[in-house]
């Protein structure tokens, strides 16, 4: 009975780390479209949306089968829970990736007001820390995961420039309205990528000690 419950954790746990790496090109992709303005690239992240939600879905039937049949305790169960939570936050991870395709679609005939400079930089940081998060949690390093939640400061920063900086091009001249407001909602989403990044983190340390911890409050 140990060795099947093992193999069918192992295979969440897979399963875990493919839905991530999905994710992960998910956002690259979504950037790279916003930058190059590439309309296929921001169609394609749209497209692929489906398999990453089909694998959350398959990820919590697991999870929810497996505590049902196994009625697991202790250190198996927070395991469990944390594939759970995990793979809810990777699912909301996506749909911010989908939106900022989708925000990449609504400007790509109109020539940038300026070159785009703290929206990559942004992008960039989330996509380390979500990389970093995914190797803790295969690790099981709660110092990694709460060094990498301190990232999420980084994260906020830019997010003030460039909200700052939307609100001065806008208010600047009217026709640059529709392009501020597309890199305002770009720069949310990637701002809550951060925010659930950092969910991550947290529930790496509960998974590994118990503990239920709010890195950033």
């Amino acid at each position: 009975m140990r060795a099947r419950f093992d193999e069918q954790l192992d295979e969440l746990h897979q399963k875990l780390i493919q839905m991530a790496s999905r994710v992960g090109a998910a956002i690259d992709k979504s950037l790279k479209a916003l930058v190059e303005q590439d309309g296929a690239i921001a169609e394609a992240v749209i497209r692929e949306d489906p398999e990453i939600n089909a694998l959350e879905i398959e990820i919590e039937q697991g999870c929810l089968t497996l505590i049902a049949l196994q009625n697991p305790v202790g250190a198996d169960l927070r395991r469990i829970a944390t594939i759970l939570k995990v793979s809810n936050d990777l699912e909301r991870i996506g749909d911010h990736a989908v939106s900022i395709a989708k925000s990449a679609g609504r400007i790509l005939s109109e020539a940038y007001v300026k070159p785009l400079v703290d929206t990559p930089k942004m992008g960039a940081v989330v996509r380390r820390m979500l990389s970093e998060a995914v190797d803790a949690y295969i690790a099981g390093d709660t110092d990694r995961a709460q060094a990498i939640a301190q990232e999420d400061d980084e994260v906020d920063a830019l997010y003030k420039a460039i909200v700052t900086d939307a609100v001065k091009i806008m208010t600047s001249d009217e026709r640059w309205v529709n392009q501020g407001t597309q890199f305002l909602f770009v720069a949310r989403s990637l701002e809550r990528i951060g925010d659930y990044v950092t969910n991550i983190c947290e529930w790496i340390y509960y998974m590994k000690t118990g503990e239920i911890r709010e890195f950033n409050d």
